[in-house]
């Protein structure tokens, strides 16, 4: 009997140390303890095991994207890299900061600085060792900016805005004041109302020379006339003398078209007479009709 207490005693012992967190693995209270007290003791353990694992760290990690490896190690790669900081600096820079800040060996690499010196957007100040980018107008004030927009609506056109605030990041806000001044015209997309052309206003806002802005009575006047319905403007042009334009005739492409019904005369084929001995005596150009027919 010893042995048989000494197993069960055993058994006891390890059905305690078991984790039975689960509801439906939850063992009866052993004898002398209360069912609460099993309970208890059984959430305790798994409450215990679950600090003991380690959370998972959360990555940010897109692995279907490449990785940015920074400029690389192709040359051109590199270039872009140099013309893109230059652009978007906009103010003359050392060799030896660009090449720290895009992290290039372009004041090393040989190859490198030669393709950036010969940048068609790159511009080297031999007097001062200092490179700036090339924008597509030389614009650094309102004075200047006012010129170079005078200059493209003599030619028969305006500029781009977008391209003007590439070249001058104040550029808007100098268009803006030059609008309340009347000195240039803007115009606007539909959607949100964003400036995308501007022009040289030749016409200058004053009394002797015109350019004023109508006045509202003027604007209700034009919005209140009615042009009248397709029926009626052909009464409405003769009441008052004027006659309604009218398209010129299309004329067919082609040529006459034939007759239908009627046929055209058969054309005399022209015979070649080749047998000129036997001229006089038999005639050619009839069909051979056998004698006695």
């Amino acid at each position: 009997m010893s042995g048989l207490a000494r197993d069960a005693a055993a058994f006891k012992s390890a059905l305690h140390r078991q984790d039975y967190t689960s509801w439906h693995s939850q063992p009866p209270p052993l004898p002398g303890q209360p069912p609460q007290q099993a309970g208890s003791s059984a959430a305790a353990a798994g409450d215990g095991e679950s600090t003991k694992k380690k959370k998972r760290p959360k990555s940010n990690i897109v692995y279907s994207q490449p990785a940015d490896t920074g400029t690389g190690a192709n040359v051109n790669t590199q270039l872009v890299y140099l013309v893109s900081h230059l652009k978007a600096t906009g103010n003359p820079m050392r060799l030896q900061d660009l090449a720290i800040i895009t992290n290039t060996p372009v004041d090393t690499d040989k190859v490198l600085l030669e393709k950036f010196k010969a940048h068609d957007r790159v511009i080297h100040d031999p007097k001062t060792d200092l490179y700036s980018y090339r924008h597509d107008f030389n614009v650094r004030s309102k004075a200047s900016l006012l010129t170079e927009i005078q200059r493209q609506t003599r030619k028969g056109g305006g500029l781009s805005v977008r391209t003007l605030k590439e070249s001058w990041k104040e550029a808007p806000q100098a268009i803006e004041e030059l609008e309340k001044e009347g000195e240039v015209y803007v115009t606007r997309t539909l959607k949100d109302g964003q400036m995308r052309m501007v022009f040289w206003n030749e016409v200058k806002p004053t009394e002797e020379q015109g350019g004023m802005a109508v006045e509202k009575e003027f604007h209700d006047l034009w919005h209140d006339l009615k042009v009248p319905d397709d029926v009626d403007l052909l009464k409405a042009l003769a009441s008052e003398g004027l006659q309604a334009t009218t398209a010129a005739a299309a004329i067919p492409k082609g040529g006459m078209s034939k007759k239908k019904g009627k046929k055209a005369a058969p054309k005399q084929r022209h015979i070649r007479i080749t047998n000129t001995h036997l001229k006089g005596t038999i005639d050619l150009s009839r069909d051979y009709v056998p004698p006695g027919k």
